[in-house]
């Protein structure tokens, strides 16, 4: 599978290495490949890895990933181009830090982030997944290491093909797959994340845990 990874950060980075792994070709798609801030960590991955502007990333992809602050989300899709038809997976979380230096959500409830990337992204088949966990927790192709019990990748979308698609990245990495249903359901996850998130504060920034389903 071609994956253009939108964002070469911690969680884009650590996505790309392990997917390569598995045998999936990665195309990071950042601002200015030449000389931008950005680095995709290409040398790590090798031949299967290369850096290209954003649109041209999604015009060749398979699949899309974006793994981009909230913040720059409207800013990407709108270079993206037209993505009618692409399925994109949404890895983001819609974070708000307050005066205080707690995190919130800034939409929730009534709506989602990933519903809203929907509406940005014209005729796109948006998944939500890979959002629920840090990017430690996808740093390892292999297995991610909690023993005989397989970590839960949650995630929902409206489409069919893009639910087979997160499931097929999903169990690459290592995890178990669960379908929630379709894509308000990340109106769920996406609050499921900001509770991972406090906890990994709580404990001292220990990031290494995930949901699992125990079942009888």
């Amino acid at each position: 599978m071609k994956i253009a990874i939108i964002g070469a950060g911690t969680l884009g980075g650590a996505l790309g290495r392990s997917w390569a792994k598995a045998g999936h070709t990665i195309v990071f798609g950042v601002r200015d490949p030449a000389g931008g801030k950005t680095r995709p960590p290409l040398a790590e991955i090798g031949s299967t890895a290369t850096s290209k502007t954003v649109s041209q990333a999604v015009h060749g992809a398979d699949v899309v990933v974006l793994a981009t602050p909230w913040d720059a989300v409207s800013e990407v899709i709108n270079a993206m181009g037209d993505v009618r038809d692409k399925i994109i997976i949404d890895c983001t979380n819609p974070l708000l830090l307050n005066a205080e230096g707690s995190l919130s959500l800034s939409l929730g409830s009534s709506t989602s982030g990933a519903e809203e990337i929907a509406r940005l992204a014209t005729g796109a088949r948006v998944a939500k997944a890979f959002n629920t966990y840090g990017w430690e927790n996808f740093a390892d192709s292999t297995y991610p290491g909690y023993g005989d019990l397989k970590p839960l990748m949650f995630y929902c979308s409206d489409d069919d093909g893009a639910k087979e698609a997160v499931e097929k990245l999903a169990k690459d990495l290592g995890f178990e797959p669960l379908d929630t249903g379709g894509l308000g359901m990340a109106r769920s996850l996406e609050p499921l994340a900001l509770l991972w998130i406090r906890l990994n504060i709580r404990e001292s920034r220990n990031a290494n845990f995930t949901w699992a389903r125990l079942t009888r």
